[in-house]
């Protein structure tokens, strides 16, 4: 599996888009109708549009502005944990 942050923003909606690939058409469809988020499937890429409180938004800091890049790879190998775990109940 394959997590990559595509966007993200904040101001009325906090959010970050992923998008994820190298999942099996069984995992997409679980995914899809097991979690809560907007989700998209187009073919085999899945996107993920996870919506933030302002407290927990995580890119709202002055250190994540600096270090976009770490930030960026932190959440999308947090975003790979969550759904590897997630895809246990399958």
């Amino acid at each position: 599996m394959d997590v990559k942050i595509v966007d993200y923003g904040q101001g009325n909606e906090n959010y970050v888009l992923y998008e994820v690939t190298g999942l099996t058409e069984n995992q997409l469809n679980f995914i899809r109708d097991e979690l809560d988020e907007e989700i998209k499937i187009e073919g085999n890429l899945l996107k993920i549009k996870m919506t933030f409180d302002d407290n927990i938004f995580p890119f709202k800091s002055d250190e994540s502005k600096i270090k976009l890049d770490d930030f960026i790879a932190r959440e999308e190998i947090e975003m790979n944990v969550f759904l590897s775990s997630f895809l246990e109940n399958l």
